[in-house]
Parts: C-alpha cells; structure tokens; sequence
C-alpha cells in the first residue's frame, strides 16, 4: 500500500500544482497588500519624501519576495549555475522568509493588539489575521527546500533593522488603530525584537533543514 503524502512533506509541498496554487494565492495576495497600502504610499509622497515609500508597504513586499522565492522553487534554472544568479536567489529567498516571519507575526499581533484595547474587528481584520498567519506559516515550511544560509539570513535581519529606524523615526510605519496610538513607544521595541526574533527562527531551521 502507497504511503500517503503527508501535507508538510517534501513530496506534497515541492509538487508543482502546490506550488502553483501557492504562487498564484501569493501574487494575489502581493497585489491586494499593494493596494491596501494605497492611501498610506499616496500619503507618504504628498506629505513627505518620495523616497521613504519603499519603506511603507512591509507586508505586501516582503509577500512579494517569497513569491519570487516559489519562482525559485518552481523554475531552479532561473537562478543559473553562476555565483551572481545563486546570490541573488538566496538574497531573495532570505528576504522572503524572514520577513515575512516578521510582519506576519507583526501584523496580527497588533490586529490583536488594538482589538484587546477597544477597536472594532471587522471582517477585514479576521481575513488580514488568517492571510499575515499564512505568511508567517509558510516561510517556515519552505526554508528547508531554500538555498540560502546563515549569512544571507543575517543581511535580511539588517534590511529589517534598516526599515524598522525609518519607519519609527520618519513616521511611516503601518498605519495603526487610533487606541494604539498611545502605545508607539512599546511597539517600536516590540517591531524591533521581532526583527531579531524572525531571525533566530530563521537560523533555527536554517540549522534542521533536511537537505
């Protein structure tokens, strides 16, 4: 009797209809970030400078990275055989897992957050929590088909460092419910631990990946 494909096994996630269905649920997913993000990036060019838009939608881009993470896994022949190409898939691949490590466990904390504090959930707030899980989720399973290491792991802990300080100290940062507004202080350090934390995952599975 054939053994049956366990849903967190190498032979039902590398399938390429799995990976497909992921790829397509991620792009979708890209997109919508991007346009839920419109109102702030409009805002953010209006009000301030142009080039602090790069650091106002995080989920969306960091989405946008394990996306082309799945490109990776679903066409290896895109990176090459070259040093070049293999570095730029690991850069990618790294930024793709760790933060989406990061905002994905971000986002619903503050979701959660600012509902304990009084804000109304709305269907949207539920979908955003299930989707930011998935995100967070799913990095995780894949790092071990992934081919970067410890290093690049650490170079996306710096991206995200990089884009926590311009985030708090130019005041692009996520638009968050008014009853957290009281509490910036605490998320910044909150966003910034979990920059660190995101990473020591990272490393953590880095180290139990099955090659």
């Amino acid at each position: 009797m054939k053994a049956a494909v366990l849903p967190w096994s190498r032979d039902f996630l590398t399938n390429r209809t799995i990976l497909w269905l992921l790829f397509i649920v991620n792009t979708l997913g890209t997109l919508y970030g991007y346009y839920w993000y419109g109102n702030q990036m409009a805002y953010t060019v209006e009000t301030q400078s142009a080039w602090q838009v790069v650091f106002v939608p995080d989920s969306p881009t960091a989405s946008l990275f394990f996306t082309l993470s799945l490109l990776f896994l679903l066409f290896p022949r895109l990176s090459g055989s070259g040093t070049v190409g293999l570095t730029v898939r690991s850069i990618i691949e790294a930024l793709g897992v760790v933060t989406s490590i990061k905002y994905g466990i971000w986002a619903v904390t503050m979701i959660m957050a600012g509902g304990a504090q009084g804000d109304q959930l709305q269907w949207e707030h539920y979908m955003l929590i299930v989707s930011h899980l998935g995100m967070a989720f799913e990095a995780m399973l894949f790092v071990r088909y992934m081919v970067f290491g410890r290093f690049m792991a650490f170079l996306a802990l710096l991206w995200l460092l990089l884009n926590d300080t311009i985030d708090y100290t130019f005041f692009v940062f996520p638009w968050l419910p008014d009853v957290l507004e009281n509490d910036l202080s605490a998320i910044q350090t909150f966003t910034m631990g979990l920059s660190v934390f995101s990473l020591l995952i990272t490393w953590l599975l880095i180290a139990y990946r099955k090659v």
